[in-house]
């Protein structure tokens, strides 16, 4: 395979990685709702255009630790799948405590939403597992030495 036949192939899985996020930004509001609906805890997160914020956190986290992972890591003594899998448990750590905090601090002090936060991030960790999977097919072509992982080509 010719290094143009390489680039075309791959740079659709780009692409296709990128739209697939800009219509999880668009849709971010009906899905999470979706996921996870409790009428006074979904009106605050609706009101206070949490939603899109919780999905641009989610979409930032995941784009980037996956960029750190076949980039900035990329080193063969870190390219099999469980280093991929603790990256994965990372974002979705690091995605769940971002959005738990943001959104805690963003509700008004007469609202007691822990409970339903707490179960709204647990759920929503699902979504950031897509994004991190779609983000790491979408980017892993490139990597010198991680475009094996997780799975080979």
């Amino acid at each position: 395979m010719q290094k143009s036949d390489f680039m075309k192939k791959y740079t659709i899985f780009l692409i296709c990685g990128l739209v697939a996020t800009v219509l999880f930004l668009t849709f971010a509001t009906p899905l999470y709702e979706g996921i996870f609906y409790d009428r006074e805890f979904s009106n605050e997160m609706y009101n206070g255009n949490l939603y899109i914020i919780v999905a641009m956190i989610a979409s930032l986290v995941s784009w980037g630790v996956a960029g750190l992972f076949y980039y900035a890591i990329n080193s063969v003594s870190f390219s099999r799948w469980y280093h991929w899998l603790c990256m994965l448990v990372a974002v979705v750590v690091l995605t769940f405590g971002i959005t738990y905090f943001y959104c805690n601090s963003c509700f008004p002090s007469e609202y007691d939403f822990d409970s339903q936060l707490f179960r709204f991030c647990l759920k929503t960790s699902w979504v950031e597992v897509v994004l991190f999977i779609i983000a790491s097919f979408s980017m892993r072509w490139w990597s010198s030495n991680c475009r094996h992982t997780p799975l080979p080509e």
